[in-house]
């Protein structure tokens, strides 16, 4: 840069203004200084220079604990991701994605060069938390705390969970399944022994468990019974094969609750194959509202959270000087379609 400020007689700093601040200068001057660059071979200021002397980077870092493509693939971690990046361009920062690190990887959480981290991970694995730590950087999670005290955003997912279980007792069903999420890293697929109460590794896990048990209370006390099985993953095949462990009971549900909408729709698709009207034999609830679920057949009753929102909301309070300790809240809604029906 020095010796480009020479040779056209202008500062260095007219030369960086040229590459970084264009408003600062004549069209007919900076193109003269990026002409006589090109013809130099000079290609500029150095970034990670301009970055240390900024004291920052102009960068969030999205950290996901699933692989990269989940968050393409999925559709509520997709509108999620949107959200982050609509967040993002409004405020003028870039966005950098920090998938899981893949064994014998190094984990890019430690050398990302972004100004703080939006955590969409529940939770967030142990050698992460220790990494960001030593960073000394902002993180903001995304459905749950990264450690105690720490903000994030997300809904009251015990809540939302409440409203669908109450849904269905007030139909009149008294026979209920629940499909969850694994209730933790390596656990087995399958009929929770536990039913309700079974232990799990995360947050929106127990809340949802907890929910489910809250709004299920009348017809459990009054005799009714609830299977829980947990599901291998999160696809639509997972909701199936969980969804056929339930309707292979002796005394199969009459209504089941799922923890996502592509594991409701899974388990639609298993009842259907076995015979099973939907919702005359089988009333189904997800959890979502994503595109897919209005669109599905039946059209799924379901938990409609603000998942664009969530990823908004968490960029701007990763960004905000004063970052509350309690949690941001969205809200949910029942949003009831064609796969519930009073039980026969």
């Amino acid at each position: 840069m020095t010796d480009l400020a020479r040779a056209l007689g202008v500062s260095q700093a007219t030369v960086s203004n040229a590459f970084n601040r264009p408003d600062q200068l004549s069209p007919d001057l900076r193109q003269r200084i990026l002409a006589a660059a090109r013809e130099a071979g000079y290609p500029g200021p150095d970034p990670l220079a301009s970055t240390f002397r900024r004291g920052r980077t102009g960068a969030v870092g999205f950290i996901v604990h699933e692989p990269l493509n989940y968050l393409f693939e999925d559709a509520a971690a997709r509108l999620t991701m949107a959200g982050v990046a609509r967040a993002c361009a409004e405020q003028g920062s870039s966005l950098v994605l920090v998938p899981r690190a893949e064994p014998g990887q190094p984990d890019i959480v430690s050398s990302a060069l972004v100004d703080g981290f939006v955590a969409f991970c529940d939770p967030l694995e142990p050698e992460r938390r220790e990494l960001l730590r030593a960073r000394r950087l902002p993180v903001v999670g995304l459905d749950a705390p990264v450690a105690e005290g720490q903000p994030y955003v997300g809904i009251d997912d015990r809540a939302a969970a409440r409203s669908a279980a109450t849904h269905l007792v007030g139909l009149g069903h008294r026979r209920f399944g629940v499909i969850s999420f694994a209730l933790g890293p390596g656990s087995s697929p399958g009929i929770a022994a536990a039913g309700l109460a079974a232990a799990t590794a995360y947050v929106a896990n127990r809340a949802r468990l907890d929910g489910y048990r809250d709004g299920l209370a009348p017809a459990l006390d009054a005799g009714g019974t609830t299977v829980v099985v947990s599901a291998a993953g999160v696809q639509e095949r997972d909701g199936a094969a969980a969804a056929a462990a339930l309707l292979a009971l002796p005394t199969p549900p009459t209504a089941i609750l799922a923890m996502s909408d592509r594991l409701a729709l899974g388990a639609i698709r298993a009842a259907v194959a076995q015979g099973f009207a939907v919702p005359d034999d089988l009333s189904v609830v997800g959890f979502d509202d994503i595109p897919e679920a209005a669109t599905a057949a039946p059209p799924l009753t379901t938990v409609r959270q603000p998942h664009t929102a969530k990823g908004i909301e968490a960029v701007n309070l990763l960004l905000r000087d004063d970052r509350p300790s309690n949690p941001v809240l969205l809200t949910t809604e029942l949003v009831v379609r064609g796969s519930t029906a009073p039980v026969r």
